[in-house]
């Protein structure tokens, strides 16, 4: 991963700046390009006081055509330079994304992962393409015009003192106008993005829940919740629409009748000999391109402002999920977990959920976790995999602590099943596969150890059979898949929660030989269940109460222990082995002494 320097003073992420610099060059091109143009703007100009006061005075019909066909030739090189500017925009806003877009994309990973999953919006990417396509809207054109606005009314100055002061009068009135539409819509367009967000990430949550919503008839009341989210969103953007409409709406007015008010201006002063008839016409027009820039700003605001909003929002999530330095390679990972007094608060919680725990798990050995609901088995495995930071205490994996691994390091030694099974749209070969490079015989090998091979084969597409969500497989065989990705390529550390939760019983029998095979390769194991079948396999069982080590054993000394605990006098649960195979059941929630 690439190390990059810290924020600078003014809080701006190196990435931001790193894109910046490599924008400076195309942004003094446009500027160049900008200056070069608006010069040329002054040919209408020009062209109208020849016409005026020489070819009209004249007569001369040789005059006109040379004069036309000059004007013809420039305003082509005008289209010329217009499109080159376009075009270096263009290219600036491409590296934009190009080089942030991917940076973006991790931070929002990151930032799930360090939420817990309470955060998972893609809006920062929605914010890079507004950054993007402000680059090449009128917005940054009017802004790299803004700056010549003065040679126009310096001209105006030139031709009468009076026109000069009526374009700065203009100009200063339009300038209040863009104040204006900022100080009365700048709340109220940040109110309406909040509740869109809002609204949209009750409608993503909606949608992952769909079955139990239409189950159990709770689309009508979800939709009404959704409307009330929406309808704040639309009334902040009604309000603020209404505003920018009305700025805008006068500052049209203002701008044709100052255009218009110019003319008997300048008129006035023909009739006092003050300037010439040519002069009328061109002040007229010079002042249309004065003002052009400033009214080409307030049509575009909106744009503006959601091309500020989405900077500043792209700025604190960089800042706020820093890349990491480089770490140095570590040798291969043997899987040897030593935990000391581990304290850990998931992301969302407010109080610790494990509680110094210490345990250790010897490189190739096979841990069983039980406990009851919430008691943190799953916060357990998350920790072992890297994804929290341990709020106190120590978690060391071959001796280094867990927080000197990358990913990629962890990713290649480690094969997670997680509670909560979502594939991924693509191949049954590339979920497999984990996205990489697709290995064929480690696809299948790891599909016959997790028992689904026939099952893929038995498909019309086999192992190209594109996944759509969800909803191709059942869950068993959902849950039979990600059991085959976490055993590719033979990883070093298997972590598995509640792997057998919706398999029958061959898959079950699947699992249990795909552990015998993990045991033969040496991989250490870890795995959240409560089916006696399982744990009567396992090195170890440990039992987690209230975030806590309550018993840690051999499986039959656990199980021993759980049936003699009760005579003790000790609080326990009332348990005995389950008919249903547990040996401890995950819907008990009462705790142990």
């Amino acid at each position: 991963m690439t190390h990059l320097p810290a924020s600078s003073a003014d809080g701006t992420p190196p990435e931001l700046r790193a894109v910046i610099r490599a924008s400076r060059s195309a942004i003094a091109s446009a500027a160049m390009f900008s200056l070069f143009l608006n010069l040329l703007m002054l040919v209408p100009t020009l062209y109208m006081l020849q016409i005026y006061d020489r070819v009209l005075s004249t007569g001369s019909v040789p005059t006109l055509l040379m004069l036309t066909l000059i004007t013809v030739f420039l305003f082509i090189v005008f289209g010329g330079v217009e499109w080159l500017r376009s075009q270096v925009l263009i290219v600036a806003s491409m590296r934009f994304d190009v080089m942030l877009g991917p940076r973006v994309h991790d931070a929002i990973f990151a930032r799930a992962l360090e939420s817990g999953g309470r955060v998972a919006s893609a809006q920062p990417l929605d914010d890079v393409d507004r950054v993007r396509q402000f680059i090449t809207g009128p917005g940054l054109f009017a802004l790299l015009d803004a700056p010549w606005v003065p040679v126009y009314v310096v001209l105006m100055f030139a031709f009468h003192p009076w026109m000069g002061w009526a374009a700065v009068l203009s100009i200063v009135v339009l300038a209040g106008l863009t104040v204006w539409a900022e100080l009365a819509t700048h709340m109220l367009l940040q109110e309406a993005n909040r509740a869109g967000i809002a609204a949209n990430g009750q409608t993503a949550s909606h949608l992952r829940n769909s079955e139990a919503i239409a189950a159990m008839d709770m689309l009508p009341r979800l939709r009404a919740r959704w409307l009330k989210e929406r309808g704040s969103a639309l009334d902040a953007q009604h309000r603020a629409s209404g505003r920018a409409g009305l700025i805008a709406a006068l500052s049209k007015t203002y701008r044709l009748t100052s255009q218009s008010l110019i003319l008997g201006l300048g008129a006035y002063c023909a009739i006092r000999r003050e300037i010439s008839p040519g002069m009328v016409i061109a002040g007229s027009i010079l002042l249309g391109r004065a003002l052009a820039p400033i009214d080409q700003l307030i049509g575009s605001w909106r744009t503006l402002v959601a091309a500020r909003t989405g900077y500043a929002r792209l700025s604190a999530l960089l800042a706020a999920h820093p890349t990491l330095p480089d770490a140095m390679s570590l040798p291969e990972i043997r899987g040897e977990y030593r935990i000391s007094k581990l304290v850990l608060t998931p992301p969302g919680a407010r109080a610790p959920v494990i509680r110094e725990l210490s345990l250790l798990i010897p490189a190739g050995s096979q841990l069983g976790i039980i406990g009851p609901s919430a008691a943190g088995k799953s916060t357990l495995l998350r920790t072992l995999l890297g994804l929290y930071r341990p709020s106190a205490g120590s978690l060391r994996l071959d001796g280094a602590e867990i927080s000197q691994y990358t990913r990629a390091m962890l990713g290649r030694s480690v094969g997670y099943l997680p509670q909560d099974v979502e594939l991924l749209d693509g191949t049954l070969a590339e979920n497999i596969a984990r996205f990489d490079e697709v290995d064929a015989d480690a696809v299948v090998t790891a599909a016959r150890r997790a028992g689904v091979h026939e099952m893929i084969v038995a498909l019309s597409e086999g192992y190209e059979t594109r996944l759509q969500g969800n909803f191709t497989l059942s869950a068993g065989q959902r849950q039979r898949v990600a059991l085959a990705r976490a055993l590719y390529r033979d990883p070093q550390v298997v972590i598995l929660d509640e792997p057998n939760s919706n398999l029958d019983d061959a898959g079950n029998a699947a699992l249990l030989s795909a552990l015998t095979d993990l045991r033969q390769m040496g991989s250490t194991v870890v795995i959240v269940t409560h089916r006696s079948s399982v744990l009567g396999q396992m090195d170890a069982v440990l039992l987690i109460a209230e975030g806590r080590v309550a018993l840690h054993g051999a499986p039959q000394e656990v199980a021993a222990a759980l049936q003699q605990r009760p005579q003790t006098g000790h609080a326990a649960p009332s348990v005995q082995p389950a008919t249903s195979g547990e040996i401890y059941p995950a819907s008990s929630a009462e705790h142990i002494a």
